[in-house]
């Protein structure tokens, strides 16, 4: 059989040059001189015929056995062919740029910047800036793909408008442009546009229903820029919202403020690609609304539960809190309870028997209290419990006390002729008796002496005294649980012819 040698001889050294060479550069041509497939063949090497011929001549051989499978039966190993190699996926362009911007400007050049693309497909080789006159069609780039995201467009004509676009590269080729959406005009720019909010309208800026607004705006740039005010997003009302701008400032005027005018505002100063806003967010409040209900939930002994809702409208500020008030159905008259009360539940204490009571509820807010409330529909009624009150029993403290002398007599010296006392003082319950004694003799009723009992000051006066009225003078005192004495002397003296005239 001389055909089968030689397409063994031909796979041998097919094998062998593809050991030599494992890295080729063309990996279309190894699968077909790898497969022993005829048919493709003539397409990846076209000047080899013979063997065509061959396949075509005798078309029983070849579909017998290939090379391989005949080796073992000789006793000579052969190798299997290499299976094909995975074609690589195809390169996919990336996504375009992002937030195209004019950094700077001046009368010769542009700068821009921009941000990576989201996707960068099969990688990211560089970028292209393109950029043309407006109302031309020719488009001029850099000659060389720039990596950074910041390129410097110079040599320009001073009043050109440019229309300017980038796009990313890679292998798959462009990504989408990301456009400018305004040509830019190539001028020097003397002053950036900047916005000087004032440190009061940094915050939230609040004011009542009806209040005017007048707000102020600074701002500074050169040539004058060009202002313009949105609220929530879209353009204000003319017919109430008033901007008056001049080369400093914006004034936004409001003359009578409504709730509808809250909301986020919006300035923008342009000149321009270059361009500066600013926020303001003014809050209209009111007064709330009632709640929204009130129940009496139990009335036990002399109180009451109540429970009510929030109110539907708040006065478009948070609610702070609320005010509770009672009234007595005899008198109609209404008495607040509870004020600046946080939760939505209380307890009403100390009501009077018997009465029967309905409340009411304000809601609060920090611009005051709301103009109606919500009042119960059931009244609390009061009962009478019956209770009879009784004092408590005290027992009666025993102030009874033998006499006892606080203040003492005193010896004393006196003159013939001239009156004297004697002094002392008491204390007892029952009231003691009072009896006065000379040299342990009971004076009595004797009207040379006065004697008076004052409160527990016993005094004795002793009229006109002589020589004879000297002694010892005793005091007595006694009631139903004792008695108690205490003495003096009293020593009376003659008078002098000297002293007698010493005294005229």
């Amino acid at each position: 059989m001389p055909a089968k040698p030689a397409p063994i001889k031909k796979s041998a050294k097919k094998a062998a040059a593809k050991e030599e060479k494992p890295a080729e550069p063309v990996p279309e041509t190894v699968p077909a001189e790898a497969l022993p497939v005829p048919e493709t063949v003539p397409a990846e090497a076209g000047p080899v015929e013979a063997p065509a011929e061959e396949a075509v001549a005798e078309p029983a051989p070849a579909e017998e056995a290939p090379a391989p499978e005949a080796a073992p039966a000789e006793g000579a190993p052969v190798e299997e062919p290499p299976k094909p190699p995975t074609p690589p996926p195809p390169a996919v362009p990336s996504s375009a740029p992002q937030n195209l911007s004019v950094d700077d400007v001046n009368d010769t050049s542009v700068t821009l910047k921009w941000r990576s693309p989201e996707n960068i497909g099969s990688g990211l080789d560089g970028y292209i800036v393109e950029y043309c006159k407006e109302g031309s069609s020719e488009w001029a780039a850099n000659t060389e793909l720039t990596t950074s995201n910041r390129f410097v467009i110079s040599g320009l004509t001073t009043g050109d408008l440019l229309n300017i676009r980038v796009v990313a590269m890679n292998a798959g080729g462009r990504s989408e442009p990301v456009i400018l959406p305004q040509p830019v005009p190539v001028r020097e720019i003397m002053d950036r546009p900047k916005i000087r909010m004032p440190r009061a309208l940094r915050s939230r800026h609040v004011k009542h229903v009806g209040e005017q607004i007048n707000l102020v705006i600074p701002f500074c740039g050169k040539p004058k820029p060009v202002i313009s005010w949105t609220k929530d997003g879209q353009p204000l009302d003319t017919k109430k919202i008033n901007i008056r701008n001049s080369d400093k400032d914006s004034i936004l005027f409001i003359r009578k403020a409504e709730r509808d005018d809250s909301g986020s505002y919006e300035m923008t100063v342009k000149i321009d690609s270059f361009e500066d806003k600013a926020t303001l967010i003014i809050q209209i409040v009111d007064l709330p609304g009632p709640p929204t209900s009130v129940k009496l939930v139990d009335s036990w002994g002399f109180n009451a539960a109540l429970e009510w809702t929030s109110p539907k409208d708040n006065g478009n500020t948070e609610i702070t809190g609320y005010t509770i008030q009672k009234a007595d159905k005899k008198t109609g008259d209404w008495f607040t309870v509870l004020e600046h009360f946080h939760r939505l539940n209380a307890t009403i204490t100390d009501l009077v028997m018997g009465n029967v009571y309905t409340f009411r509820v304000f809601a609060e807010n920090k611009v005051g209290k709301s103009e109606t409330a919500a009042v119960t529909k059931d009244a609390a009624h009061i009962q009478k419990t019956g209770i009879v009150y009784k004092p408590p029993e005290y027992k009666e403290h025993d102030f009874s006390e033998a006499p006892k002398f606080t203040a003492l007599l005193n010896d004393r010296a006196a003159t013939v002729g001239y009156n004297t006392k004697l002094l002392c003082a008491v204390r007892g319950s029952p009231k003691p008796k009072i009896e006065w004694l000379k040299n342990q003799m009971l004076i009595g009723d004797d009207p040379k002496y006065r004697q008076i009992n004052n409160q527990g000051v016993c005094s004795l006066e002793i009229r006109k005294p002589s020589s004879f009225d000297g002694g010892v003078y005793t005091c007595r005192a006694k009631n139903s649980l004792g008695e108690a004495t205490v003495a003096c002397r009293l020593e009376v003296k003659q008078v002098t012819i000297q002293e007698e005239k010493d005294r005229k």
